[in-house]
């Protein structure tokens, strides 16, 4: 009985009490937190020398961080499963200005393989300054449609285990130098994107690791959860796991997700993290105009929700790939201004 009254008592005074909190408190809070941001530009970190571990450098947002990185004269240890990609990407990375860069084949969502690679860092270079996990696969097909659901448990193993995974080796080695934990948790973490449920769940999964994580450590390691909108990548080619658990490149289906939304350049993404990384931000939308999409879906998730069922979901019995958002797309041919010419083309490295 005492503690029902106490739910009562609680369901009256905390509305109010947090609108009030809210009214006396947010705006010097804002102020502290711009002049806090203005310091944490000012005073850089200056990462020339450190160790950088990239995972999923291979291609995309990975590597142009890795060039980002190396323009910084950072020293990396690239990771990814395509050792010839890694070693053209190890290649430009020195030509931008790192001092040393080494490559190591792997596979993320394997526990064993993360730990290999990161004693690696730490037997050449002898420490870690920052980890940027950023490896990732996506699929394509409604929930309903997938005749074996256990086909998307790749999509689990390498966007979050792979993540967690990493973090775990890497963390001890992070503490002793006050290091820094960089995650690509992508937008889809917080959208609800049709076609993409566990793709989506798996960078929800990350987002809400890496704040729970950042409570444990406190202040001896920072974390900047990324989550960009459309970015130039492999994903943005149209490359996709199929309900049947096979990689391939579907182009159609990249336009039906994407649709006139446009695609930001995954240099400019790159750029943008690792200055936000030697800030020390918490969190970081990239481009920054996506994160209206994040008031839309806290202060109106039934209008966002609408619309993605107006635009991207067909009627029952009609082929998905008849979704407006691409028809939309075809016929004002807008993929020419919104979509960067490499993702443009079918082409895209091998696994």
């Amino acid at each position: 009985m005492y503690l029902y009254l106490i739910h009562k008592f609680m369901n009256i005074v905390a509305p109010p009490t947090t609108l009030i909190t809210l009214i006396l408190f947010l705006p010097p809070f804002l102020v502290f937190k711009c002049f806090f941001y203005i310091f944490r530009a000012i005073f850089s970190e200056n990462v020339a020398g450190k160790v950088v571990l990239i995972t999923g450098a291979s291609s995309g947002i990975g590597e142009q961080l890795a060039y980002q990185y190396a323009k910084r004269g950072a020293r990396l240890l690239l990771v990814a499963r395509r050792k010839n990609c890694l070693q053209e990407v190890a290649e430009k990375a020195r030509g931008f200005g790192s001092p040393d860069v080494v490559v190591v084949q792997a596979d993320v969502s394997k526990v064993d393989d993360c730990k290999r690679f990161v004693d690696e860092a730490i037997s050449h270079f002898g420490r870690m300054d920052h980890l940027v996990s950023n490896a990732g696969i996506a699929s394509v097909c409604m929930f309903e449609d997938s005749s074996d659901i256990t086909k998307f448990a790749p999509i689990m193993d390498t966007n979050f285990w792979g993540s967690v995974y990493t973090a775990y080796f890497a963390v001890p080695h992070l503490r002793k130098s006050k290091g820094k934990i960089i995650v690509n948790a992508s937008s889809a973490g917080w959208l609800p994107l049709p076609r993409m449920s566990v793709y989506n769940a798996s960078k929800a999964a990350v987002i809400n690791f890496y704040e729970t994580l950042r409570v444990e450590l406190g202040r001896d390691i920072g974390i900047t959860i990324v989550t960009p909108g459309f970015t130039e990548s492999e994903m943005m080619q149209g490359k996709f796991l199929t309900k049947e658990g096979e990689m391939q490149v579907d182009q159609e289906m990249r336009d039906v997700e994407v649709g006139t939304f446009p695609v930001e350049k995954a240099e400019g993404c790159a750029k943008a993290i690792v200055k936000s990384a030697c800030r020390g931000d918490r969190y970081l939308t990239q481009p920054l105009w996506f994160r209206v999409m994040f008031v839309w879906k806290v202060v109106c998730p039934h209008v966002l929700e609408w619309f993605y069922r107006l635009l991207y979901v067909t009627p029952p019995g009609t082929s998905q790939r008849d979704a407006p958002s691409k028809k939309i797309l075809h016929h004002t041919a807008a993929n020419n201004l919104l979509y960067p010419s490499s993702i443009q083309s079918l082409e895209t490295r091998a696994d």
